[in-house]
């Protein structure tokens, strides 16, 4: 069983999974794992491993349209060192107050690998699913895609000061709550925009066109891979960059602009049926734990 067919058979058996973040009383909560071999390349400090792990959670809470309260983070590592623990609570810190939460601790066990697991709470009283699309609507993202393909190959190239850079990234919280005034589908694009585009066709009962020419492309990784059909590969399945993706009425578009500083681009529109990008079936690629 691969990660998403387990996916499919845990949404079976519990029900109120399948979002970003669970819904309960007003109250959002999520959790993520990250793991050195999979999720912190060689050169990674702690200080951006405990940025980016808090970082993640808080992106599913802005996924919901949700104001995060708190963070907690279980920190497991071969060894403890002042330093590396130091250098973690200080990025968790630094991402939580740039948002309005608060990292407020966690847990720490050994393990043969280290890894973070972290737990946000938010809140909403009118949250945004990935259910709600619907035909006519126009389908956007937030930002560019494609920062953490390039920081990756940046960091096998052994440039770990601008690769750290970019794999620290801002949670997208005051643009989801801005968003979530209009959109009537949301989420957030860390398995990449084909895995979000399905996921979203898939609560929704609907399909997509995506216009290939409107795919806003990171400038670094349009540097790095000069092949601009790679590139639109990478940057539309690569994952774990943490901007939104969501569905609105097309003349709701402006008003979200004026609320908004970060660009958005209307890359396509809600259809009845599949998910294609200039006319041709898209198959359903992303990132994939394990």
């Amino acid at each position: 069983m691969d990660e998403q067919d387990a996916l499919k058979f845990i949404h079976g058996k519990v029900p109120r999974s399948g979002d970003d973040a669970a819904f309960i009383q007003n109250l959002l909560i999520t959790t993520d794992m990250l793991h050195k071999k999979s999720d912190f390349p060689q050169g990674t400090t702690h200080y951006t491993a405990g940025w980016r792990s808090v970082g993640a959670s808080l992106s599913d809470i802005a996924a919901m349209g949700g104001d995060p309260i708190a963070v907690v983070a279980a920190y497991s590592s071969p060894e403890f060192r002042k330093e590396e623990i130091d250098e973690f609570i200080r990025g968790a810190n630094e991402v939580c107050q740039m948002v309005g939460a608060e990292y407020v601790g966690g847990d720490l066990d050994n393990s043969d690998e280290f890894s973070v697991v972290t737990t946000a709470v938010g809140e909403s009283v009118k949250p945004v699913f990935r259910r709600g699309a619907e035909w006519g609507d126009v389908v956007c993202v937030t930002g560019d895609l494609g920062r953490s393909a390039a920081a990756k190959r940046l960091f096998e190239r052994n440039e770990n000061e601008k690769a750290n850079e970019m794999f620290r990234f801002k949670p997208r919280i005051e643009e989801g709550l801005a968003i979530a005034q209009y959109s009537t589908s949301m989420m957030d694009s860390s398995d990449g925009l084909v895995r979000s585009l399905y996921e979203i066709g898939k609560a929704s009962m609907c399909g997509f066109e995506i216009d290939s020419n409107t795919i806003p492309i990171n400038e670094m990784l349009k540097g790095i891979v000069e092949d601009g059909e790679v590139a639109l590969r990478v940057a539309m399945t690569y994952g774990e960059d943490f901007e939104l993706v969501f569905t609105a009425p097309r003349e709701k578009i402006k008003e979200i602009e004026e609320d908004i500083e970060i660009s958005i681009t209307v890359i396509g529109e809600v259809v009845e049926r599949d998910i294609k990008m200039d006319g041709e079936l898209i198959e359903n690629q992303g990132y994939t734990h394990g």
